[in-house]
């Protein structure tokens, strides 16, 4: 197991207290025209507030970043999921049916469904997701790693992992990093990409900027917000600052609780790359109605 040198923690947490200072600042300070503290984030001005990240540059899905996509982009950008723990082998092949209908992005199971999936999906455009150490992540670094090597083996081609939030609260910078370190490289081992869920609900801001920059610096490919078992799902307001933090280097995944177009449009404007849904069907029809 890798141990994290002491200067790559004293960087991480230098890092960590920059952003944090940074973001307070633009709270209380507003956009330095001299007009005092500005709104807070609401429905309204998420894209102005993301806006720099968005000029900045572009993830692997740039062209949708900011931008309330068309119909077939914003397909493109969703995962289509099933995580319930009584999800039939019936409801599976559903999903897998309607994901090839609409070409979302991937289909996200729990890990005795990915062999399943990928043999469903077979010569479609639509990936397999998986999840690991979940929901809870507090599972031992070496048991996600296990998971993700044997998900990978199976069909696996994108990886949400769970991060130890007890550690995180704890401030043992150096634990979280190593676990989301390890599961990135059995993920990149495979070519699969890993997305690490952060659980916000359970995090201050302070946590949240924690969390998204110690992804970064392991050497996830997204952060995402929520496991959708948690105490509360997705906000806006936790997408456009885990955006604010990853910057452009990174996919932010929006999950729990999106169940209409109007909450993707939401998700999208403040910067989030890529949606987690079980809603994702009604989405594309409420995008269908809007047009």
């Amino acid at each position: 197991m890798k141990e994290l040198k002491e200067e790559t923690l004293e960087r991480i947490i230098e890092e960590i207290t920059r952003q944090v200072l940074i973001y307070l600042q633009e709270e209380s300070t507003g956009n330095g025209n001299g007009n005092g503290k500005h709104p807070p984030l609401s429905s309204n001005n998420f894209a102005d507030h993301v806006s720099p990240v968005i000029e900045a540059g572009a993830d692997r899905i740039a062209s949708t970043l900011g931008i309330i996509p068309t119909d077939g982009q914003l397909a493109h950008m969703i995962d289509h999921t099933i995580l319930k723990p009584d999800a039939t082998q019936d409801e599976i092949a559903q999903l897998c049916y309607e994901a090839r209908k609409y070409h979302f992005a991937s289909v996200c199971v729990n890990p005795s469904y990915v062999k399943l999936c990928n043999d469903l999906l077979e010569g479609s455009d639509v990936l397999v997701c998986t999840v690991v150490g979940f929901p809870l992540g507090a599972t031992p670094t070496e048991v996600k790693v296990f998971e993700t090597q044997q998900a990978v083996r199976e069909g696996a081609d994108e990886v949400d992992m769970v991060i130890n939030v007890g550690a995180l609260k704890s401030r043992d910078y150096e634990l979280v990093e190593r676990d989301i370190a390890s599961v990135a490289r059995a993920c990149h081992a495979g070519d699969a990409i890993l997305k690490v869920i952060i659980e916000a609900a359970l995090l201050t801001d302070e946590e949240k900027v924690a969390a998204c920059q110690l992804a970064k610096v392991a050497g996830a490919d997204f952060v995402k917000t929520s496991t959708g078992f948690g105490p509360g799902g997705a906000t806006a307001e936790d997408v456009a600052l885990m955006r604010h933090v990853v910057g452009s280097a990174m996919g932010v995944k929006a999950a729990g609780g999106i169940r209409t177009y109007e909450d993707a449009q939401k998700m999208i404007a403040a910067g989030a790359s890529r949606i987690g849904a079980s809603a994702s069907v009604k989405i594309m029809q409420g995008a269908e109605e809007s047009n």
